[in-house]
């Protein structure tokens, strides 16, 4: 199995996650399943088919994120030292060329992606066009809007 690069961040909220679901949700769904079973007849109860269906979504949930997890290659940012190429895990400042308008991004795994944070997929078009530049350099991003120019103003490993 290939390993998933996840920043130190989003492995933490992953295992947040995982705690969560098999601490909380999942004595909590079984209790669900109890009090349904106990009122009789299963075939017409629509509280245990509800019971049922949440303790599906919760196992296969759980089964997910153990196996990121298990396949993860964590990464903390801040001890990467890419001699100021923009990688995995780097806080880039951008500034669009046309319109001058500047954002700052941080790459980031699938699973923790978040654009209205700032958070970018390492598989997105603008973190593949990212990969690999430095300050200074023009990355030109081929995105379903038609293409776009961005200088990188600054690198940070963060």
């Amino acid at each position: 199995m290939a390993t998933i690069p996840i920043t130190k961040r989003g492995a933490e909220k992953l295992k947040d996650e995982l705690h969560k679901l098999k601490t909380i949700e999942r004595p909590s769904v079984i209790n669900a399943i109890a009090e349904a079973r106990a009122q009789g007849d299963l075939s017409e109860n629509a509280e245990y088919d509800a019971a049922k269906d949440r303790q599906g979504f919760i196992e296969g949930r759980i089964q997910e994120i153990e196996g990121k997890l298990s396949a993860a290659q964590v990464i903390d940012p801040s001890e990467v030292d890419a001699g100021g190429r923009v990688v995995f895990g780097a806080t880039v400042e951008l500034e669009e060329e046309t319109s001058g308008e500047k954002v700052t991004y941080q790459i980031v795994g699938e699973d923790e992606a978040d654009l209205k944070l700032g958070l970018i997929n390492i598989s997105s078009p603008i973190a593949r066009a990212l990969i690999g530049k430095e300050e200074g350099d023009v990355a030109v991003v081929v995105a379903p809007g038609g293409e776009k120019s961005y200088e990188v103003v600054a690198v940070h490993y963060r």
